[in-house]
């Protein structure tokens, strides 16, 4: 099966091409702060055009769904579901936690950590591949101090290499902190990870914010 992995959802716009059969076929990656949308498309050319293959041969579109950046998510759904419209693709999504933490293969608890700012992250919790919690956001220290007490701890993502002082001060030896190279959200984990997966509805398939946008809270105190 070929897939197309796109995802957006942090500062990292990732696309990658994964042949079930035969790995990576390629994956370009390229940091944009803002503006993912002028970006993508070219990428998403470039790929193809690297790997020698064509949008018709593509089997599945794996998209990342979130958490993240509200703006950039909403990009990153949209041309994957144009082009699983357009060429009728079966979609994936997929969460940036989820993506994560299927990228290694660990024995242990593993902590999936997306920055949120003011030592807030967007998390979830794996032990021995069983997901222990749905993806939340929540106060860091509250999250160690929550699940504290397994012998061995890996921890990956931006959240994990934002805050690795405090996740070393509160677990100490029991942490392994993931290198920077494997805890940033790349492309070809999310199609990696729909290889196994059911295919979603197109209309119906929703991103997982966690938290509420600016706009909302707003909102809500008027």
């Amino acid at each position: 099966m070929l897939i197309l992995g796109i995802d957006t959802s942090t500062k990292l716009c990732s696309v990658a091409l994964y042949d079930s059969e035969k790995g990576i076929l390629g994956e370009i990656n390229v940091t944009v702060p803002k503006n993912h949308s002028n970006v993508i498309l070219p990428m998403i050319d470039q790929l193809f055009s690297f790997a020698g293959k064509t949008v018709e041969e593509i089997e599945r579109i794996a998209v990342g769904i979130g958490p993240g950046s509200f703006t950039g998510i909403r990009v990153g759904m949209a041309i994957a579901k144009g082009l699983a419209i357009g060429k009728n693709i079966s979609i994936v999504g997929i969460s940036g936690l989820d993506a994560l933490a299927g990228s290694i293969q660990a024995r242990g608890r593993i902590f999936s950590l997306l920055d949120a700012r003011k030592e807030r992250v967007y998390y979830r919790v794996f032990d021995q591949g069983i997901a222990l919690c749905e993806a939340k956001d929540g106060n860091l220290k509250d999250v160690l101090e929550e699940y504290k007490g397994e012998a061995v701890n890996y921890f990956i993502g931006d959240g994990a290499l934002a805050y690795q002082n405090l996740i070393l001060e509160s677990y100490g030896e029991k942490a392994i902190i993931i290198s920077e190279e494997h805890s940033i959200a790349r492309a070809v984990y999310f199609a990696k990870q729909a290889v196994s997966r059911e295919e979603d509805n197109l209309y119906t398939l929703e991103p997982m914010y966690v938290s509420k946008s600016q706009a909302e809270k707003s909102k809500e105190r008027v």
